[in-house]
């Protein structure tokens, strides 16, 4: 019985038809009393020796058809499990958007292997350790947009960390944007607690929204910003192809971070 507590519906509307199997079922029987009565009026030799063996297994046949029929309903409805251990009484989730940085500077190789894998890996971690929260991925380099919506799967935001890239959107730093992406999805939030976590290793010098004006948006609507930088001031090592071998090698160029 516990198991099937944890089982709920994306879409209740297809359940509504299972409403066609009892139908079906008393338009089987109706006319099953029809051909009992001319079945009677039929020679029983020949019943014997014509497709006795079909008139058996007519029933189960019926009855795969129903549980097919009812199959497609339910899997229409899209059953879904939640996982008893996220289910905790007395906790109440936060809603999170991690707005990220994609920008070509994120290619850096102070992280191994660079900046931007380092941080996929990093909030995939981060992820499964906020089993109770609603996340989603804000994304931004010279514009943002939002990458995943917040939900409770996070499988869902695991796999969209995975499809992040240097070539998804138009180069460059747009630090307010991103965060006021950030802010306009979950400023009609509900949730106890809203948080953004911002993560850039550069300094804003894109977009059309100043990081302060964004910064007093969020307050506005109660949402606790932290900023976190990836990488510091000084030199880093750049993936650049060897204009001689084709090979990429690496140099260093000069990197900074506005802290403030």
């Amino acid at each position: 019985m516990s198991s099937l507590e944890n089982i709920h519906f994306d879409d209740l509307f297809w359940l509504w038809g299972l409403i066609s199997i009892p139908i079906l079922i008393l338009f089987y029987f109706i006319r099953g009393q029809k051909k009992n009565v001319s079945t009677q009026l039929a020679n029983s030799a020949k019943l014997k020796n014509k497709g006795s063996w079909l008139f058996r297994f007519k029933p189960l046949l019926f009855a795969l058809r129903l549980i097919a029929i009812g199959l497609f309903f339910v899997g229409m409805a899209r059953p879904q499990t939640t996982d008893v251990n996220t289910r905790n009484k007395g906790i109440e989730g936060i809603d999170i958007i991690m707005a990220l940085d994609v920008s070509t500077s994120m290619k850096a190789a102070d992280f191994k292997p660079n900046r931007l894998e380092a941080l996929k890996e990093v909030a995939a971690q981060f992820v499964d350790g906020r089993p109770n929260d609603r996340i989603g991925v804000v994304i931004y380099a010279g514009e943002s947009f939002t990458q995943t919506p917040l939900t409770s799967d996070h499988k869902v935001v695991k796999n969209s960390l995975l499809d992040l890239r240097f070539d998804l959107i138009k180069d460059g730093t747009a630090i307010g944007m991103g965060l006021a992406t950030a802010v306009n999805r979950l400023k009609e939030s509900t949730a106890k607690s809203k948080v953004i976590i911002l993560i850039s290793d550069g300094v804003n010098n894109s977009g059309f929204i100043n990081p302060r004006d964004a910064a007093d948006l969020a307050e506005k609507f109660k949402i606790k910003v932290y900023s976190i930088a990836v990488g510091k001031d000084g030199l880093a090592p750049f993936p650049v192809k060897d204009p001689f071998t084709g090979r990429t090698v690496y140099q260093n160029y000069p990197t900074e971070v506005d802290d403030d």
